[in-house]
């Protein structure tokens, strides 16, 4: 177990009149895959959000490395080291492969604007694209593109929301392999959204089940029950 690198207590967002996270109090820590799961509309992608700083949360707190955030913007939280790849991806498909990657360097200082050789050690195909345009990728490419771009801001924190959604086959072990290496290597928290429960069950090691915005389901992977996981996912 590392280090916390992301710790919320209470954790509560409103969107409009309607409150989607009710309470959440949840861990990250540094060379672990923190797995949140749930059926659809829970919270999953709102929590992602919040911790992102995409939406701010209305109430509860959330500290990052030991630091207090209260309310910061996205790009606050990219340069305090939250590397986002949300659903949907959000290529810009005019853009080419280099110039999507390239849009990381703005919360990078100025003597870090390149693209690391392990990137394309991780993401070969990436290499072979690069003067290719986004929109022309298919969803597997545009999601190990997204990923890329993420890990050029050397995130301590990395927030992947359904990496595995409409992707070839292939393409989701390749991802999965990449994920497990990240973990390896220790120097980031990864919390991951996923709605399919095997690629999850394999990669994590702690789990939040999600229900209606609460955390109903918590806990290491080895005090948790396989079935248990399952059928809260399925409620």
């Amino acid at each position: 177990m590392g280090d916390n690198v992301l710790k919320t207590e209470g954790l509560t967002l409103h969107y409009g009149g309607s409150q989607i996270l009710n309470g959440i109090d949840m861990t990250a820590a540094k060379g672990e895959i923190t797995c949140v799961m749930g059926t659809n509309g829970v919270g999953k992608t709102s929590l992602l959000k919040a911790i992102s700083g995409t939406h701010a949360f209305s109430a509860g707190a959330m500290t990052m490395n030991g630091e207090a955030i209260k309310s910061a913007s996205a790009h606050a939280m990219a340069q305090k080291g939250v590397g986002y790849v949300p659903q949907g991806r959000d290529i810009f498909p005019l853009l080419t492969v280099r110039e999507n990657m390239e849009t990381a360097f703005a919360c990078l200082p100025r003597s870090e604007h390149f693209i690391p050789d392990h990137i394309f050690g991780l993401f070969p195909i990436l290499k072979e694209f690069l003067n290719r345009r986004g929109g022309d990728l298919s969803g597997g490419q545009q999601q190990q593109l997204a990923i890329a771009r993420a890990l050029i801001t050397k995130p301590r924190l990395l927030l992947l929301d359904e990496p595995t959604e409409g992707i070839q086959p292939n393409i989701i072990q390749q991802i999965g392999r990449v994920i497990a290496l990240l973990r390896e290597q220790a120097d980031m928290a990864i919390i991951l959204v996923e709605q399919y429960f095997s690629f999850a069950y394999d990669l994590g090691d702690r789990f939040y089940i999600l229900e209606r915005g609460a955390v109903k389901i918590s806990g290491p992977k080895a005090q948790l029950d396989r079935q248990d996981l399952l059928a809260g996912m399925s409620v």
